[in-house]
């Protein structure tokens, strides 16, 4: 155990939280200079352990791995403690956004902000597939599973959960994942068991105690949405999203699917993982309904980060021995190939919500328009994620004041 005092790490969790923009590669670079480079609290090797079983478990491995590193810290305590300080900032700023979306989103500013917003962050998204292609499909059985999931999703109308139970079941017929060179250190005892029986009784706790204090509507249905994605949340938050998205704007009819790609826009600004996309669909889940907003919101960010913090805090323990077993590297191999048809076919999805609403008419060719000069600037200067957003930002409001939206 460390010795390093808690009270002392939390200033520096909240720091990373509070800074932690850009995605999961720039936020766990955060970590790794943070907590590595300059403190030498962590050492390379135990951090780079920590982040392939954070890569392996479902939920965002960002905040898993901040919570891991507290746990090595300071135990479990720690552990809730960084991987807390890592959601919350985000959380609340994305609650605050949420409510003035939702309420002020149809006046002239505002809504003339989403409209130069949304083709910078199709240009994001369209960046994130291309990343993973170069990064996950490295043959014809990786192009061709990147396919048939892409396909599964948009043409046969199959569910994400489905498309990535049958991607982990077709890693077993891909090229074997190389063994990871790992000390050879027995695994560490850890109360693996009390973790999961007590998350599991904390989650019941507060849906029946919801359920009793304000009915069923639309509550069952976060809980229903969350937890469910929470546990198939592989290979990031761009390819949770088309889950999401089709449940929460078709089956629910929470919101639009130009407000979640609103909501997409918001959680790529706001600092923390790029899943606290789901309290924004939850705010809309509770304002739209019974005017309970903020509860749902915070049902939802409960719902989304409980399994995570579970299954992380469990696993903890066992991080050597994990990375050892052959059959978890070639399933997490199948649904890293799969999941670039997942972030595809989300590509896909927003690009026809925001340029093309009812393929009726003609599409918005001014948003067209937008998309080429957002996609060469990213060719051509490289801008960060901020700077695109805040020039789609800048670009609207000029066009809303010259009159031409």
């Amino acid at each position: 155990m460390s010795t390093v005092k808690l009270s002392q790490a939390l200033g520096v969790y909240l720091r990373i939280g509070l800074l932690s923009f850009g995605g999961p590669a720039g936020q766990i670079a955060l970590m790794q200079e943070e907590l590595v480079t300059r403190r030498g609290w962590i050492d390379a090797a135990a951090f780079q352990r920590g982040l392939n079983v954070a890569m392996l478990l479902p939920g965002p491995e960002a905040q898993q791995l901040a919570t891991w590193l507290g746990w090595r810290l300071h135990g479990i305590w720690g552990g809730l403690a960084a991987g807390l300080a890592f959601i919350l900032p985000g959380t609340a700023l994305m609650i605050a956004l949420a409510w003035i979306a939702a309420t002020k989103g149809d006046s002239g500013p505002v809504a003339a902000l989403f409209y130069g917003i949304q083709p910078a962050v199709l240009v994001i998204v369209a960046k994130a597939v291309m990343s993973l292609s170069g990064r996950s499909l490295k043959g014809a059985r990786h192009w061709a599973l990147a396919a048939l999931a892409f396909g599964a999703l948009a043409i046969l109308g199959l569910s994400f959960p489905i498309v990535m139970l049958v991607a982990a079941l077709a890693g077993f017929l891909l090229p074997p994942v190389p063994q990871p060179d790992i000390p050879a250190t027995p695994p560490a005892r850890g109360s693996t068991a009390r973790i999961i029986v007590v998350s599991i009784l904390a989650v019941a706790l507060v849906y029946w105690a919801v359920r009793l204090c304000f009915g069923v509507d639309p509550f069952d249905g976060v809980a229903e949405l969350f937890l469910s994605a929470a546990f198939v949340s592989f290979g990031g938050a761009y390819a949770l999203l088309p889950y999401v998205a089709e449940r929460a704007v078709d089956s629910y009819g929470w919101l639009s699917p130009e407000q979640m790609l609103n909501g997409l826009a918001i959680a790529e600004a706001t600092p923390g993982p790029l899943i606290l996309v789901n309290v924004y669909a939850g705010f809309f889940a509770g304002h739209s309904a019974t005017g309970f907003g903020v509860l749902t919101a915070a049902l939802a960010c409960f719902y989304t980060f409980a399994p995570s913090f579970m299954l992380i805090l469990a696993a903890a323990p066992h991080v050597e021995s994990i990375q050892r077993r052959r059959w978890i590297r070639q399933a997490l191999a199948g649904v890293s190939a799969a999941v670039v048809g997942v972030v595809l076919n989300l590509a896909f999805y927003l690009a026809q919500a925001a340029l093309w609403p009812d393929f009726i008419g003609q599409p918005d060719w001014l948003k067209l328009a937008l998309v080429v000069v957002f996609a060469l600037m990213t060719w051509r200067l490289k801008p960060s994620v901020l700077v695109l957003i805040g020039s789609g930002a800048a670009i609207g409001l000029a066009l809303h004041l010259g009159g031409a939206i």
